[in-house]
């Protein structure tokens, strides 16, 4: 490859960076300050301490331009809520005399109000908070948190570019206030926003900014001509502001697809695209748009969302390419690395002959920086890079790990008939009622709880040769007793054991299957200072021994009541990994079900007579565009299916949802054939049991009464308005009564209360049943 004048401006950029710190820092501030043990000024301290060292790592590694505003407490789509004045009537007061107190109200309720819906972003399973706008909505800009963070950048001799969320993004992702008409559009407030941006803009120049990013991820979604519309007229009007610095429009997660000529002609100075995955078609897209000549192209290349080292020369190929495409090209990932872990070097665990496929944040930004070089120099700058990479894609390619014969065999061989169950619902639902016994509205939880400071100190206790396997295990054993006595005494209808065993939903499986590998350090944000682990699935899945079977029996062993089993479903243990990418997902989707599918079956003979396999990650996985849906949901349903429809008639068999908007797959539920499916519902205001009944579901259903990501106790009246809301939408000899996700982040005393109080919603709605088993009508 040969420097042209074009090339020679490439540079090196990310649009955002893991904001935990590489100790999870942020975290353990955030949580410290919410118990009263560290100061506003402290958190201030770490958090500007947090950017400062991004920001270093990031020029170290080659990055000429840092982003700033991608720096949040608990979420960026919050800060642009505060940014444009959005803030809920019903926490107004609370941000007034405390800002800072008030964010946080926002995002975790108060005792006497409610926090903002959360729900996924987009596709990942990062979380945001929605925001709740109305006709009556005023926007006021409040541009000190972006302005500041570019300052101290700046400050630090740093070439840095603002990032923030896009204004027709920000109306598209909004939903109606509470009180107001459920078809209002958020969108219909675009003309009213759009000079509060004007004015974030101007301070953001008048702070030293040269280029502002607006991210518009919505855009890759299919979108009506009316939406497409409004966003020609929003950069329209910010492209012909005289007071502002220069534009780059930033899309992510797919392809723009009918958007991509309306944001080529918009007035603005550059775009940001994704070129991997299915965005890889912006590739052919841009050619037939005519390119951007004259703008500023940055190319997002290297996978933000995955793990996998990059195949460098064929990105050379693709921003090669690119070149004669606009006027000039720089190198990017295609997201933030928001999404994935901080350091590969740090998981000193891992095979090093394995390691070497990985790339997280930091190995990313040395990938961007390498091939920015590589574009402006020629491949000769970067030989010994190339020759690196050449290897590292060979190791993986013809490892053992990636290859089992035996399982091979096993996916190849599957049946239709594997995949359905013996008996149709209506039989099994009376098999599944003469075996149980429950109750109208049986009361259940989803499967955690609390994972307190004493069972975390015993697993590091395990770890660090402190304590044997056998006081490890009767510590465990104590617990599930507490946890069955509890439920016993509360009233609970059907039972967990409450995995004090279980590190992580996902990473409890991963680490007992093979051809996953569980990281040490891999922290990735999920929401507000809740972190995951992600385990890394590289290659062919099998179970070699059961996994859950001794822990739910032993629980079982306590108590006449049925104590579910439960599993973590295979389209969740894809969604929730870093997942290989050199076979179909559907593939390896099938590998991961058959695993599970023996779990079950172990499960269910040891006398175990209900089995929830938890789907959470179905609708998050959901591709942006429509015409992508059939084919997603064929494979991911076919999987569930596959797990769960080797038992019997009356082995009931549940599912788990939380968070996420499930009216677009309700169809794609019912397909999945389970007998019980329990959602979040609490913060929606039960809107998943109308959709349901919408759809005519059949089954039954536990929309779920207690919002856990709140530290709020609802109370019984509160719990009981919810249970009859949800009986408008669906019978009761078909409605459960169950909070809307596991309880492990949750303390004790809020438990005790929540669930006392659930139970009590029951029995008091309970009584107001006919002997039919639905609600008297009162007049």
């Amino acid at each position: 490859m040969t420097t042209t004048s074009a090339a020679a401006a490439t540079g090196a950029t990310v649009h955002g960076f893991p904001r935990q710190g590489g100790n999870r820092e942020l975290k353990k501030a955030i949580e410290g300050y919410w118990k009263g043990r560290v100061t506003a000024e402290a958190l201030g301290d770490t958090a500007a301490a947090l950017r400062r060292s991004n920001w270093r790592q990031l020029a170290e590694a080659g990055i000429t331009e840092v982003p700033t505003g991608d720096f949040s407490y608990y979420d960026h789509v919050l800060d642009t809520t505060v940014m444009v004045g959005a803030v809920p009537a019903r926490h107004r007061t609370a941000v007034e005399v405390d800002a800072l107190d008030g964010y946080f109200a926002m995002a975790r309720g108060t005792r006497d109000a409610a926090p903002l819906e959360m729900t996924k972003w987009f596709d990942t399973n990062y979380h945001y908070l929605v925001p709740e706008l109305g006709p009556d909505t005023v926007f006021t800009a409040d541009p000190a948190k972006q302005v500041a963070e570019l300052r101290e950048a700046l400050a630090l001799g740093h070439t840095a570019r603002p990032v923030l969320v896009g204004p027709v993004t920000y109306l598209l992702l909004a939903k109606p206030a509470p009180g107001v008409a459920a078809d209002f559009l958020p969108l219909t407030l675009l003309d009213r926003l759009l000079p509060v941006y004007a004015e974030v803009l101007a301070a953001l120049r008048a702070a030293g900014a040269q280029w502002v990013q607006l991210d518009e991820p919505a855009l890759v979604q299919d979108r009506t001509p009316a939406e497409l519309g409004a966003a020609a007229r929003a950069y329209r009007y910010l492209g012909a502001l005289t007071d502002r610095p220069k534009l780059l429009v930033a899309s992510y997660f797919d392809r723009l697809g009918e958007a991509l000529p309306v944001l080529a002609k918009a007035p603005v100075e550059g775009l940001a695209l994704d070129f991997t995955g299915p965005a890889a078609a912006h590739l052919e897209a841009l050619a037939a748009v005519g390119g951007l000549p004259g703008k500023r192209l940055v190319a997002g290349v290297v996978d933000g969302r995955n793990v996998w080292v990059n195949d460098l020369e064929n990105s050379l190929a693709t921003l090669a390419t690119l070149l004669g495409l606009a006027g000039r090209v720089d190198v990017s990932a295609s997201c933030s690395l928001l999404h994935v872990p901080l350091d590969a070097a740090a998981e000193r665990d891992i095979d090093p002959q394995i390691r070497r496929w990985l790339a997280f944040a930091r190995q990313k930004t040395r990938e961007i920086a390498t091939l920015a070089r590589g574009l402006a120099q020629g491949t000769d700058a970067i030989a010994p890079e190339l020759a690196a990479n050449r290897a590292d894609l060979a190791s993986r390619a013809g490892s053992a790990l990636t290859h089992d014969p035996a399982v091979r065999a096993r996916t190849a061989a599957v049946t239709d008939a594997d995949t359905r169950r013996a008996q149709p619902y209506a039989r099994r639902a009376a098999a599944q009622r003469a075996h149980l016994g429950l109750p109208p509205l049986p009361t259940t939880t989803i499967g955690s709880f609390p994972q307190t400071d004493e069972l975390r100190v015993a697993r590091a206790d395990l770890r660090a040769g402190r304590i044997d396997a056998a006081g490890y295990e009767e510590r465990i054993k104590a617990e599930i007793g507490e946890v069955v006595s509890f439920q016993e005494k509360t009233g609970i209808d059907v039972l967990v054991h409450g995995e004090p065993e279980r590190n992580d939903m996902v990473q409890y499986f991963a680490e007992q299957l093979t051809g996953y590998l569980a990281t040490r350090h891999g922290w990735v944000q999920s929401y507000g200072t809740r972190y995951v682990r992600p385990p890394v699935l590289a290659g062919d899945v099998s179970r070699p021994e059961p996994m859950t079977v001794r822990w739910t029996s032993y629980a079982q062993s306590l108590t006449s009541k049925p104590v579910k089993g439960m599993l973590t479903g295979p389209v969740t243990m894809l969604a929730w990994s870093f997942v290989r990418d050199d076979q179909p997902l559907g593939e390896t989707a099938r590998q991961v079900a058959l695993a599970l599918r023996d779990e079950v079956c172990d499960l269910e003979a040891a006398g175990t007579s209900v089995i929830q396999v938890d789907e959470p990650a179905l609708r998050e996985t959901l591709p942006l565009r429509a015409a992508d849906h059939a084919a997603y949901l064929a494979w991911a349903t076919e999987s569930f299916r596959l797990t769960t429809s080797g038992v019997r008639p009356d082995t009931q068999i549940h599912t788990h949802m939380c968070y996420a908007e499930f009216g677009d797959i309700v169809g794609a539920i019912d397909d999945l054939d389970a007998d019980v499916i329990s959602l979040e519902a609490a913060r929606s205001h039960m809107q998943v049991a109308r959709e349901l009944a919408a759809h005519g579901y059949p089954r039954e259903a536990g929309p779920g009464v207690w919002d856990i990501h709140s530290p709020r106790v609802p109370g019984t009246e509160e719990a009981a308005g919810l249970l009859r809301v949800g009986l408008e939408a669906i019978p009761a000899d078909r409605l459960w009564v169950n909070p809307d996700c596991g309880l492990k982040t949750r303390g004790w005393p809020e438990t005790r209360a929540s669930l006392e109080h659930l139970v009590a919603a029951a029995r008091e709605v309970r009584a107001t049943l006919p002997a039919d088993g639905f609600l008297r009508l009162r007049q």
